[in-house]
Parts: C-alpha cells; structure tokens; sequence
C-alpha cells in the first residue's frame, strides 16, 4: 500500500509521477507539485549568493508554502545562518552535493564520499541528516544513482525548470512556469537569480488559484511499488489478484 492520503476534492484526479532519470524515484501526483530552489556556490565568476535567502524565505511564508532547498556544501560553509533559517522556517534542507562536482566523472566511492561530506555539514547546523540529493548540472548515470541509493538516499530531478538562471523579467518567468506545472511536477529555481524574488510571488498566487498545493519533495515520493509510463511518469502499480 501507498503511504499517501488525498484530500476528497482531489482524489478523483488522475494520478501519475514524473521521473527525470533513469533510476529515479517516484514523484508524486493530484494536484501537488513541489519548489526546488538551488542553493550553491559555483566559481568565482558566477557565484550564487545569499542576498535572496531571506526574501524567499518571506515569499514563502505569506503564501504558507514549504519547499525543499538543495544546497552544496560550499555554501552551507559561507552561509550557516542562512541554512539554519531554512530550517527553522519548517523548509527542507538537502544535498546538492559538497563542492558542485561532475558526478558522471567520479567513481562510485568519490560520490559517496562528496555526498557524505555535503550531509554532515547541513546535518551540523540544521541536525537533520538529508535524504534527497539534486545531483550537480542535473547530471547523472546509472553508476550515479546507484551510489546515491547506495546510502539510502534519493536522487531527485526536475521537469519544469524555471530558466531564472538565464535573469529572463518575471513575466518570462512566470509564463515559463505557469504554462508547464501539471500534476506532481517538480519546479526548479535557484537562488540569487535576478528576478526570481519577483517573479515567484505571482506564480504561487496563480498555480495556488487554479487549486495546487506545494509541497516538499519528501511529500511527493512514494514508498509502493511503480511502473513507468512511456512518457517518464510512474504510476502506482495495481494490485495483483491474489486468487
């Protein structure tokens, strides 16, 4: 059995999951759909900062959203204060990796390693240790996913992905998002994007309009047996006939 309730308005839905990987994990289904904001430091020349932390923890809250925040553990290093806000504030705090590496170019033993380190650190300040990990560039192999797994951890991908790290206005933004959600999609933003502050307050008002609810990553998994569709999404498996 599936470890989910729905509420009555929705259970008559269709039901379905999007998987981005070959190895993923089920995502989940109805009207649900979950925020998946990047917190990281890259180079020197493209770094993202912490300027925004605050003001989407702020957005968040007037609209009673809770999202899941995949940071490098570079950052958790330069910004402890920040990643303990997250937590505070009731958000889930993940991996994304210890120092933005290629995994598809590391060997199994490194990634658990890299991934290790990236856990202990969030797990120091929030003392949470993750579970979900949004593998650096969206970039990923069996070899990949089966390391990740290795530790009883999940990888997680996206399928609508917000594009505000290309700091297109708002309304490109918005039209991108809004026009892609569907049933359990996993939106992907990044802090400290130029316009992303902006842009995310309309699109929570018309998504949360049209009768979504966002939820943590966490809440979207399932922990039943799946199959998957020819387009990438799973769906619950049926019961067998035990006659």
């Amino acid at each position: 059995m599936c470890n989910v309730q729905f509420p009555q308005s929705i259970v008559t839905t269709r039901k379905f999951r999007f998987v981005g990987q070959l190895l993923s994990p089920p995502f989940y289904i109805g009207y649900r759909f979950a925020l998946c904001p990047i917190l990281c430091c890259r180079t020197l020349a493209l770094p993202w900062g912490n300027e925004d932390t605050q003001t989407l923890i702020d957005i968040l809250a007037k609209y009673n959203v809770k999202a899941t925040f995949f940071v490098v553990g570079d950052w958790v290093d330069k910004y402890p204060e920040s990643v303990k806000a997250l937590h505070d504030a009731g958000h889930e705090v993940m991996s994304h990796s210890n120092h933005h590496d290629h995994y598809n170019s590391l060997t199994a033993d490194q990634i658990v390693a890299d991934v290790t380190a990236s856990n202990e650190k969030i797990a120091a300040v929030t003392g949470v240790t993750p579970t979900l990990i949004r593998c650096p560039y969206g970039e990923y192999d069996d070899h990949v996913i089966s390391a990740i797994r290795s530790m009883g951890m999940e990888p997680i991908q996206w399928d609508v992905d917000s594009l505000d790290w290309k700091d297109y206005d708002a309304s490109t933004i918005y039209d991108r998002v809004t026009s892609k959600v569907s049933c359990g999609s996993i939106v992907l933003f990044h802090n400290a994007a130029l316009h992303t502050p902006e842009a995310l307050p309309s699109i929570l008002e018309k998504l949360i309009k049209d009768g979504y609810t966002v939820v943590p990553i966490s809440q979207l998994i399932l922990d039943c047996e799946y199959t998957i569709d020819h387009t990438g999404r799973q769906c619950p498996a049926i019961a067998k006939d035990t006659q």
